[in-house]
């Protein structure tokens, strides 16, 4: 039996029991509300690790363990401020758009919410959010495909071609069948293995050098700068790199999470639940890249791989220090994180055309059987662009996601934001905010620059924007002031 005959067994496994979820998932839903929204039933503990796996993708895994790998703890910033934002986010926005978003004719989307909170009847707002949200999904989802194609590439030696394919189907297939509960049910799993694989890699690199003194010595002797948190980066680039926290206040793929909750009493304690996670796997990550540091210096034969591509550091450390099922078993956690990510912006992006284009604007009276299979046809639509964007192996996909990123926080973070806290805002400066923060941040990006990431002024100038547009034109209605105070009222009660 060849090395790679247990890992296809136990990453066909893997795939078999997602698929089931699927279609468990499908017996329970009995609505459109349940396929995109799960009807709201969402327990604290799904809640959490549903929120925290379709966060973090194959980024986790191999991203951020080769950046520390090749630079050291330098590398560990966008770490720290991806833990503040999202420790943030779970604290100001979770509980209150949870009610909010129910007292606004029980938006099951976030441009359905936008458009209900400021009483749009021109439709802009739903329009340019769900726009927003097609453009950079579309990119977000081929750049999962991306990931998912190297996995399969690397592990197997398909065919870039057909490892494309491979990769995406699982995640179609259960997205397809099973909808919201099916992605957070699998997400729920997937944070599982995510967590067990980038806990129990660190430990055994240890064990195969001897003690962690031995891991230490062994790193300081190859640089002892790869412990300067501080090394080759300026201020700006620091506050750059903790910028990334600002961009969890406009994702639609975590936002559509605290939607989902059961109730606003669910958040406290998922809130506990998923920072626990995130902190464990983040501290898990920039482990495994600095411990290999010290494997590959003890262990340079085997060092080829990964002096050519850092990124492959997690994948070689698991293919060398374990049994080829327990490989298996790990490598999956990768494949976990690419697939629960992807399935997650699937389906925004489905609930996007189905919900604000489909519903709103040419089938008002839709049944709800018929709104759950367009859903499923937006699914299969969105991936196969997604399928198309990425079959260019040389495509710059992968490039764009901190570009989408901060599209997504820029646009949406401050309408979200004070939107929950402020019952002044208005339409027009909900509008106003989230164009000044999406142009912003392209031409930032393309003509300024400056070390600076986009979502800085991005993020600034669409919060002014907000308030001085509100401000300009008339005030909020009485029944949108009166709903926000309901909301806030039922909010703190909760």
């Amino acid at each position: 039996m060849s090395v790679t005959t247990p890992t296809l067994i136990t990453f066909v496994i893997y795939i078999a029991a997602m698929i089931l979820i699927g279609l468990m998932a499908y017996r329970a839903t009995n609505n459109f509300s349940d396929y995109i929204l799960g009807g709201r039933s969402l327990g604290s503990f799904v809640t959490a690790l549903s929120a925290g796996a379709s966060d973090m993708s194959g980024w986790l895994l191999m991203g951020l363990p080769g950046a520390v790998f090749v630079s050291g703890l330098s590398e560990s910033w966008i770490a720290i401020g991806l833990i503040a934002g999202a420790w943030l986010n779970w604290l100001f926005v979770a509980g209150r758009l949870r009610v909010h978003t129910e007292h606004n004719h029980n938006a099951l989307t976030l441009p359905d919410y936008f458009s209900h909170r400021f009483e749009d009847e021109s439709r802009m707002l739903r329009i340019f959010s769900a726009l927003v949200i097609l453009v950079f999904f579309t990119i977000y989802c081929a750049s999962g495909v991306v990931a998912g194609a190297r996995l399969f590439e690397s592990t197997f030696g398909l065919e870039y071609s057909t490892a494309l394919w491979v990769g995406a189907a699982a995640t179609i297939l259960y997205v397809f069948i099973g909808g919201f509960l099916a992605v957070s049910w699998t997400d729920t799993v997937q944070a599982t293995l995510m967590i067990f694989a980038l806990l129990i890699t660190p430990l055994f690199v240890i064990l195969a050098l001897g003690d962690m003194d031995s891991v230490m010595a062994t790193i300081e002797a190859q640089n002892p700068a790869n412990f300067d948190m501080f090394r080759g980066l300026s201020f700006v680039a620091i506050i750059s790199l903790l910028a990334w926290g600002l961009g969890y206040f406009g994702q639609p793929h975590i936002l559509v999470r605290f939607m989902a909750a059961d109730s606003v009493r669910t958040i406290p304690n998922a809130r506990r639940i998923g920072m626990t996670w995130m902190i464990l796997t983040l501290a898990g990550a920039v482990a495994v890249g600095f411990f290999g540091i010290a494997y590959f210096a003890d262990h340079p034969d085997l060092a080829g791989p990964v002096s050519a591509n850092g990124e492959r550091v997690f994948l070689e450390l698991t293919k060398i220090l374990f049994n080829p099922w327990i490989a298996g078993l790990i490598l999956s956690g990768v494949l976990a994180a690419v697939m629960s990510t992807l399935s997650a912006q699937l389906l925004v992006s489905s609930s996007a055309l189905t919900q604000d284009f489909y519903k709103a604007m040419l089938r008002k009276n839709a049944s709800q059987r018929e709104l759950v299979w367009v859903g499923r046809a937006m699914v299969l639509l969105i991936a196969l662009i997604a399928i198309g964007i990425a079959s260019n192996p040389e495509s710059k996909v992968l490039g764009l996601v901190s570009y989408a990123w901060a599209g997504f926080g820029a646009a949406f973070g401050p309408v979200v934001l004070i939107s929950l806290l402020w019952k002044g805002m208005t339409r027009n400066g909900a509008l106003a905010g989230m164009l000044v923060g999406a142009v912003t941040v392209v031409v930032w990006k393309e003509f300024i620059g400056l070390g600076l990431y986009e979502i800085i002024p991005g993020f600034i100038l669409a919060s002014l924007a907000i308030f001085v547009f509100s401000k300009m034109g008339p005030a909020p209605s009485a029944s949108i002031v009166k709903r926000f105070e309901e909301a806030d009222a039922d909010y703190h009660a909760g």
